[in-house]
C-alpha cells in the first residue's frame, strides 16, 4: 500500500476556542499517538484529508509532514477515527495513529465477492457471511481488500478462510474454518389455503 501524504502543523492551543478558530479557517484539531511516539496535537486541512480519503476510508496509510515552526518531520499513520458533525457531515476531529514500517500489525481487511456463483442457475442464493477478515502484515504490505472468487460455489458449498490464495506477506489472523459465503438452497413454502403455481384452487 502506498502512502498518501498529508500537511500538518503542531497545535500550539488547545480547547473549545482555539479549536473553533481552526475550523473557521477549513482546518480540524488532530492528534497523533502511537507505540514509541510522544503523543502529538496537530491540526489539518479538512479538505486536503478529505481529499487524501477519497476512493478508500478504511486503512488508508497516511504519510503525516508535520510542521514544528517550520522544522518538517514526517510520520507514517492510519486513520484511528474520524468525528464528523452530524447535521453538517463535516469533518470535526481526526485521530491518527503512528506505525513503524518494519513491524507488523493486525487489521480488518475488507472482502470483495467476485463472479457469480453456478449454483444461482439451479435456484440457489449466495449469502455473505462476513464483509471482512483479519490479517498480520507489514502496512506496505496492507492491501485495500481481499478478492474472494465465489464463481465455483455449488447449491451447498461454501468458501473458507482456508481457500483464500493470499500473498506471501499476508497472513489470516482469523481460523480457518470460517466460512465467508455460501450458495444455499431456496425453498418455496407453500401457504395453508393458497394453491402452488400450476394447481387449480379448490
Amino acid at each position: 500500500m502506498e502512502a498518501r501524504e498529508l500537511k500538518a502543523t503542531i497545535r500550539k492551543e488547545t480547547g473549545k476556542g482555539p479549536a473553533k478558530r481552526l475550523r473557521r479557517k477549513g482546518l480540524i484539531p488532530a492528534v497523533l499517538y502511537g507505540p514509541g511516539t510522544e503523543l502529538l496535537s496537530l491540526s489539518v486541512n479538512a479538505s486536503d484529508l478529505k481529499t487524501a480519503r477519497k476512493g478508500t476510508e478504511d486503512n488508508i496509510l497516511i504519510k503525516l509532514i508535520i510542521d514544528d515552526s517550520g522544522k518538517l518531520t514526517e510520520k507514517n499513520s492510519f486513520i484511528k477515527e474520524i468525528q464528523i458533525e452530524p447535521l453538517t457531515n463535516n469533518y470535526f476531529h481526526a485521530d491518527f495513529y503512528a506505525v513503524s514500517m518494519d513491524h507488523k500489525l493486525t487489521f480488518d481487511v475488507p472482502v470483495h465477492f467476485v463472479g457469480q456463483p453456478v449454483g444461482i442457475e439451479k435456484g440457489g442464493e449466495l449469502q455473505h457471511l462476513r464483509r471482512e477478515i483479519k490479517v498480520s502484515c507489514f502496512p506496505s504490505a496492507l492491501p485495500e481488500f481481499i478478492p474472494v472468487d465465489v464463481t465455483g460455489l455449488d447449491v451447498g458449498d461454501s468458501i473458507l478462510i482456508r481457500d483464500l490464495c493470499l500473498p506471501e506477506s499476508i497472513h489470516s489472523v482469523d481460523a480457518e474454518d470460517i466460512a465467508l459465503a455460501t450458495v444455499s438452497s431456496l425453498r418455496v413454502v407453500k401457504k395453508e389455503g393458497t394453491a402452488e403455481e400450476g394447481e387449480p384452487s379448490e
